[in-house]
């Protein structure tokens, strides 16, 4: 189940940034909805999705013991890009919430995410200075699951988008900026459940033989 769960996750990390990162890179000519009339707009999500895919790709090889322990110069070194991704693909993502045309519940979820984003890289980043693994460990699980938001967004919106004809009032902004809301707040609850179930709780003893 564990194997599954983390192919699962692979595939669709994997799937999301070979599909929406390339038309980026192209011009953006078959990304729907985007608005060249706003200055920066483009470029700001240009530079905020080559590192943010690269951050998606390549945060499930990150969480495999057998890669760490036996290559940990790499797991360093990937790492490291890692977090350099996240920063690059955060502040770029700071100028494309701020001039959003979708409302500002829209601009609250992105910048939310941002801040969290940013904090919790900063938190993996002090915990593995300082060699507390374990907590690195706990922050870069939170970290990624704000990264993994970029699919789970777009589950949510597929799903809405299914129900969006039993609700001819509702606007497409509104689903989109509905589905930011639940990938960041399911993400956080998935993360702090696994966190406290799978991760810090003490593992049980077995009852001493007398």
């Amino acid at each position: 189940m564990k194997r599954f769960l983390w192919v699962l996750l692979t595939v669709s990390a994997l799937g999301i940034t070979a599909y929406f990162v390339p038309p980026y890179l192209v011009g953006g000519t078959t990304v729907p909805g985007l608005d060249r009339s706003i200055p920066g707009y483009y470029t700001s999500l240009v530079i905020h999705a080559l590192p943010a895919g690269t951050a998606l790709a390549i945060g499930p090889f990150q969480f495999v013991t057998r890669l760490r322990t036996r290559f940990p110069r790499a797991h360093r070194i990937a790492g490291r890009v890692y977090l350099i991704a996240v920063v690059v693909a955060s502040l770029a993502a700071t100028w494309s919430a701020a001039v959003t045309r979708s409302g500002f519940a829209l601009q609250v979820a992105f910048f939310a995410l941002i801040a969290a984003w940013l904090y919790t890289a900063a938190q993996a980043y002090r915990t593995i200075r300082r060699r507390d693994v374990k907590a690195h460990r706990v922050w870069m699980i939170r970290n990624y699951t704000l990264t993994f938001a970029a699919v789970t967004l777009r589950i949510y919106q597929l799903i809405l988008l299914q129900v969006w004809p039993l609700m001819p009032d509702l606007e497409y902004a509104e689903i989109y900026t509905s589905s930011a809301w639940l990938s960041l707040a399911g993400n956080i609850a998935v993360a702090e459940y696994f966190i406290v179930h799978r991760v810090l709780a003490p593992r049980t003893r077995r009852p001493a033989t007398v």
